[in-house]
């Protein structure tokens, strides 16, 4: 039996979450936090939400299927790798653009891109996992 107030809240704290895993992983690639913990923070929003409202409402919220997420990740993870072998000679050895905007430095590399995929890859792997026990005990 599905509880309105339990539904209404886990919106609420669903995007709440969403926004503090988008933080955590661009926080990531100069300071604690990255790809791997954003992506579970990311991936506790959704299986709340399946909790709360169901495994058909989290799918809609995302549009796209975890699987798919994995694959996409683990590609952007990979191709991160690729500027380090064509200009240093070396797999994975990143590479940095800093832009001095006047107010604020930018910096921009590589391992965001990577943080991205494994961001991607864990979200789409708990999901794989959490829709699938989620359905499994409905029915």
């Amino acid at each position: 039996m599905r509880s309105i107030i339990l539904v209404a809240s886990t919106r609420i704290f669903f995007i709440a979450m969403v926004v503090v895993s988008l933080w955590i992983l661009l926080r990531g690639h100069n300071e604690p936090g990255g790809g791997f913990i954003g992506g579970l923070m990311g991936a506790a929003a959704f299986a709340t939400l399946a909790f709360a409202a169901g495994v058909d409402d989290a799918r809609k919220m995302l549009r796209i299927h975890p699987a798919v997420l994995m694959g996409v990740g683990l590609v952007l993870a990979a191709v991160s790798g690729l500027p380090g072998v064509v200009l240093n000679g070396s797999y994975l050895q990143h590479q940095w653009l800093e832009l001095d905007l006047g107010l604020f430095e930018l910096k921009l590399g590589t391992t965001l891109v990577f943080d991205i995929g494994v961001y991607f890859v864990v979200i789409g792997g708990v999901l794989s996992f959490m829709f699938r026990l989620y359905e499994e005990e409905q029915g």
